[in-house]
């Protein structure tokens, strides 16, 4: 459906190309206004009473919002170009790019999943006795306050909270259904005179709460604390934090809604087949030890899980896939900023990958105080940097991009950025991704201003699993093919077969979680399609040979996608009835092993190792030393053979 966008120069201070915009959204754009938060707002009123209309302004949201609101009719969309393109020493320049961010600022996004998360209010303030008292005494009004007292200061007569002391041995879990065990725990005994004593104390106690208050001043309970949800902790010698997350603490009452960042399908996980350890990336790289060892697969609490999206950009089969939103969203809107800009005019843009934090706040400061972006750097705001992967780097140089910077936040982790960057630099054949890790937003223009950027790769679309968009991406960014060497740890290369060693066993075949290794039921074969395999390494690690190795490569030529024979050999003929079975030199190396065992001195025992199955079980059968037979089954009995024993003389028998 059209809309109108609403433009103005925010008092001359910057410049507005509506035709551009007009151009390359598609849609109506009003004249270029000087105020619409001010002077012309009477303008503002009247196309928001009309609807369907977007005001190129963030900044002044809130008052757009309340004049919908007195006019009783639904707030208008908002994009800023502002801060994004206009306040730039090239705003004269940035049309173009203006009209990319209208553009995807018109799209709808699909709205996270979230489950509902009751706190009702259940706190646990564990810490030495001066800091924690003082902190309960303030909380208890509003929270059910417990202190755990690690140390054996007098508590108070205030009986408004409970006091325990021991140790907080374990913590598990998160906001409203944290689990905690108390080793050397003393309930306090409130009658008699004096001060208040404390029974026994004994390990292993078990308690559970909301909300957790560390105040102890030791290593946090969790990996990761600051992305915990419900877990709160403060240097007890600085009162100022403590009185801060004291306050975060009495807010985490009510019903709170949890997203769900990432789906998981079990069935395409390659972590383990029959106990054999395989692929573990998102183990190994998920900071809050959200994901967990399930069998052959691997599970994943939401409650605990942070939405950093590292999972997703190093899971190599896509068994997880971040959801917040779908990886769909972020290769239509790359791809609707790149169409919108050369249809505007634009030439090469390049990209700016950044967080809703600090990346918007880098921007805005530079805009406002600074040379602001170039024109021709569009800004990409995500709420997951580390998974923002190779697959969305590739696919952004695919639609257009000439090259893409990441700008990292201070609590990025910096692994994932780091490997998936390589990667996909590797794949496209040049240095077309940095890394900006950057805290002065002056620094920022200087990054970006006076680069050589490269001329971008024909346009491509990015549909499909990450795996077949890298794919796509790549043969765009390498349109002559071949085979790309790539960095250790790639999702992406071959198998390579010993074939002196390998024995054809085919156990690689029956566990490869992918199906990239496979058997021909005809003859012994042992098959490979490169597009499929994982490198998750799960077939070296049973190969009882040692026979396979792994090489991390892309292989752009059609035959990955199709099976290739990695080793085969001759079968061998049933001495007895010609049938082909097995591999002909593994049945001859067995049966010259065997030619000198005791229980093979007979030729006739040797000669059933090279027969087929069903062969084999007659040549059993009717051996002299038949393992089937049993002795001389007995003549049944009959109605005759009674009525003659009644008849006889000698003793009857009771059956």
């Amino acid at each position: 459906m059209a809309k109108t966008v609403m433009v103005c120069d925010c008092l001359g201070s910057q410049t507005v190309d509506a035709e551009a915009i007009g151009a390359g959204s598609g849609q109506q754009v009003s004249r270029v206004y000087r105020a619409l938060c001010q002077q012309d707002a009477e303008a503002a009123a009247k196309a928001i009473a009309a609807g369907d209309v977007i005001v190129a302004c963030q900044q002044e949201s809130a008052f757009f919002e309340m004049l919908a609101e007195e006019l009783g009719v639904d707030a208008p969309g908002f994009v800023d170009i502002r801060d994004r393109a206009g306040w730039s020493d090239e705003g004269a320049k940035a049309g173009p790019k203006m009209a990319a961010l209208v553009t995807e600022g018109m799209l709808n996004v699909p709205a996270p999943r979230a489950v509902d998360v009751v706190s009702e209010g259940t706190c646990l303030i564990v810490g030495p006795g001066e800091v924690v008292f003082a902190v309960a005494a303030d909380l208890c009004e509003t929270l059910a306050v417990t202190v755990l007292q690690t140390d054996t200061a007098e508590p108070p007569a205030d009986r408004r909270f409970d006091v325990v002391r021991g140790r907080l041995n374990r913590a598990q879990g998160a906001l409203g259904r944290f689990d905690v065990r108390i080793d050397g725990f003393a309930q306090l005994i409130p009658g008699g005179r004096g001060g208040f004593g404390f029974s026994a104390p004994r390990d292993g106690a078990k308690s559970a709460c909301d909300i957790l208050l560390d105040l102890t001043g030791d290593r946090p309970l969790f990996p990761a604390p600051e992305k915990r949800e419900g877990y709160l902790r403060a240097d007890p010698r600085q009162p100022a934090a403590v009185a801060a997350e004291a306050a975060k603490a009495a807010q985490l009452v009510g019903t709170f809604e949890k997203p769900l960042y990432v789906r998981l399908e079990p069935s395409l996980c390659a972590h383990s087949r029959a106990e054999q350890p395989a692929c573990s990336k998102c183990l190994d790289i998920c900071p809050t030890g959200a994901i967990t060892s399930a069998g052959d697969h691997v599970a994943i609490d939401p409650m605990i899980c942070a939405g950093c999206g590292a999972c997703s950009a190093l899971c190599p089969s896509g068994a997880i896939s971040y959801d917040a939103p779908p990886v769909a969203t972020i290769f239509r809107r790359l791809d609707t900023l790149a169409g919108a800009y050369r249809k505007a005019g634009g030439a090469t843009p390049r990209l700016l990958v950044h967080d809703s934090g600090h990346g918007a706040e880098m921007i805005r400061l530079a805009a406002r105080f600074g040379r602001g972006l170039p024109a021709d750097v569009i800004p990409f705001e995500t709420d997951t940097l580390a998974g923002f992967g190779h697959a969305e780097m590739l696919a952004a140089l695919s639609c257009g991009f000439a090259a893409v910077d990441v700008l990292l936040s201070p609590r990025t982790e910096r692994d994932t950025p780091a490997h998936e960057t390589a990667l996909a630099n590797a794949i496209a054949g040049r240095d077309a991704v940095r890394l900006l890790d950057l805290a002065d937003p002056e620094a920022l223009p200087e990054a970006l201003y006076d680069v050589d950027a490269a001329s971008a790769a024909d346009p491509v679309l990015p549909i499909g699993t990450r795996r077949q968009v890298t794919r796509v991406a790549a043969k765009a960014l390498q349109p002559q093919g071949g085979v790309i060497d790539l960095p250790a740890g790639a999702p992406y290369g071959a198998v390579l077969v010993d074939t002196d060693a390998c024995t054809l066993c085919l156990s690689c075949v029956s566990l490869c979680p992918s199906g990239a290794l496979g058997d021909n039921p005809d003859k012994p074969q042992l098959l490979f399609q490169e597009d499929a395999c994982l490198q998750c390494g799960l077939c070296a690690n049973i190969c009882p040979e040692q026979a396979i190795a792994l090489e991390p490569r892309l292989n752009l030529a059609d035959s990955a996608l199709s099976q290739q024979v990695l080793n085969e050999e001759e079968p061998f003929a049933c001495v007895e009835c010609g049938a082909l079975f097995g591999v002909k030199s593994t049945i001859e190396k067995i049966s010259e092993k065997l030619a000198g065992h005791s229980m093979f001195a007979n030729p006739d025992a040797l000669r059933m190792v090279q027969m087929c199955d069903n062969c084999r079980i007659q040549a059993q059968y009717h051996s002299e030393n038949n393992p089937f037979a049993g002795g001389e089954r007995p003549r049944p009995r009959t109605t005759d053979d009674y009525l003659a024993e009644r008849k006889s003389p000698g003793p009857r028998r009771d059956h």
